[in-house]
């Protein structure tokens, strides 16, 4: 066990270290709405079959962490812990105007181990949203040019407590605890293209930390001796999460080089002002279907009520969204001892979201194809598990309709996830 706590601690480390020296936030415009653009509790595993989750558990035997679901935990067996990294390119264009750019970070450690034959109980650590924008609205006020500037980094990162139980053979609850926290900062500013004009700022901060809880049931039964059919539901709670939020105004110039100078006066300041986030409600639903050691095929369809999201009580102008995922796994033979790639599990999936954010009179909708493999690794003693899970999700969000900015991405997801009995009783002669 102990060589397994070690393998795993020295591989966190080399993820950490990667995701520390790596650029750690979003390139998006449409990050600024709401609290960033949010993540979803998804390992690469279901990311690579298009974001289901809400029927999915163990798949062909093998157990992976759905904190999406917590009903899931309940099929955990053996202890199971899962990392990984993400980054992504992303193209934004407008216009003839056209820009790239490339982040990474660290994504997710996650745990799940049994703690009886029907139970398991669940914790981790995974991004809740992003925040990373920097953008310019040039307009003409009578015959001066005005430069309006508006910027955004930060995110939302969520620790989980969950637990998964079984009740017969086919009926699954579960709940998570979360814990929500993170820093958002917005900065609003506007520059008069003069020499020495006096600029103005509007900057604002919320520093996030508070509780919130998602829920999750799972029905299953047997379609026929080696398929199964599987129903589930999971949601999350619309609780107010508690924020110290702090607001300054200043004015400021610019040196000969462009560069901004110090605030040489702030006009209104507060600090750490008691404030608070109000999380959308959600439902999930889904189904899935699985034949034993073979493959599975399944789909989601999910709703959000963000026209309800308000910080500090005052609503954020968002709408309710919704959306559907489509996706499957395929294992030609998982026990081949052959052919190698007749192990590897294929996976695909298609998603689409009409997303919380309408500009003017035009809703912005998101879609994407995904794309993975489920390596399976040598296993010494035959009762350890190992798998590498690559992703790669190719898709757009936005319209150049209305001169709005399209956003074109592709994300990588890799993951590294562990299935071992680590409190094995030996016996000695």
């Amino acid at each position: 066990m102990y060589k397994r706590i070690n393998y795993i601690t020295a591989i966190l480390v080399l993820v950490c270290g990667l995701g520390v020296q790596a650029q750690v936030t979003t390139s998006s415009p449409y990050s600024r709405y709401g609290f960033g653009n949010v993540k979803g509790s998804l390992l690469p595993q279901l990311r690579a079959m298009g974001g289901i989750s809400t029927a999915v558990s163990a798949i062909n035997g093998f157990n992976y962490i759905n904190m999406q679901n917590p009903a899931s935990y309940s099929s955990v067996n053996l202890t199971t812990a899962d990392i990984g990294m993400t980054a992504s390119i992303t193209n934004l264009s407008r216009n003839n105007l056209s820009e790239s750019s490339f982040n990474s970070t660290f994504s997710h450690i996650a745990f799940a181990i049994p703690v009886s034959r029907k139970s398991a109980l669940s914790f981790g650590i995974l991004p809740y949203s992003d925040l990373g924008y920097s953008y310019k609205n040039s307009i003409k006020v009578d015959t001066l040019s005005v430069d309006q500037l508006y910027e955004g980094e930060g995110g939302l990162s969520k620790a989980y407590l969950g637990y998964g139980y079984k009740f017969g053979d086919h009926l699954s609850i579960g709940g998570n605890v979360e814990y929500i926290f993170g820093n958002l900062l917005t900065t609003r500013a506007t520059e008069y293209a003069v020499a020495g004009a006096v600029n103005a700022k509007l900057q604002n901060k919320n520093s996030v930390g508070g509780l919130n809880y998602s829920y999750g049931v799972q029905y299953n039964f047997n379609v026929s001796p080696k398929t199964i059919m599987t129903l589930g539901y999971s949601g999350s709670s619309s609780g107010k999460v508690n924020s110290r939020q702090s607001f300054y105004a200043t004015q400021y110039t610019r040196n000969v080089n462009g560069d901004e100078n110090p605030a040489i006066d702030t006009l209104s300041a507060a600090t750490n002002t008691k404030s608070n986030l109000t999380l959308p409600l959600t439902h999930n639903f889904g189904i899935a279907i699985q034949q034993t050691d073979k493959w599975l095929i399944g789909a989601d369809f999910r709703m959000s009520k963000w026209s309800a999201v308000s910080v500090n009580n005052v609503s954020q102008g968002l709408q309710d969204s919704w959306g559907a995922s489509l996706g499957t796994q395929f294992t030609p033979d998982v026990t081949s001892y052959n052919s190698y790639f007749k192990r590897v599990d294929y996976r695909f999936g298609l998603n689409y979201d009409k997303t919380y954010i309408k500009i003017g009179n035009q809703d912005i909708k998101q879609m994407g194809a995904s794309l993975g493999f489920g390596f399976p690794l040598p296993s010494a003693n035959g009762l350890t598990f190992y798998k590498i899970n690559f992703t790669t999700e190719v898709g757009q969000r936005g319209t150049l309709t209305n001169n709005l900015v399209k956003e074109q991405y592709i994300n990588f997801h890799l993951g590294f996830t562990l299935n071992d009995k680590w409190f094995r009783k030996y016996k000695v002669d």
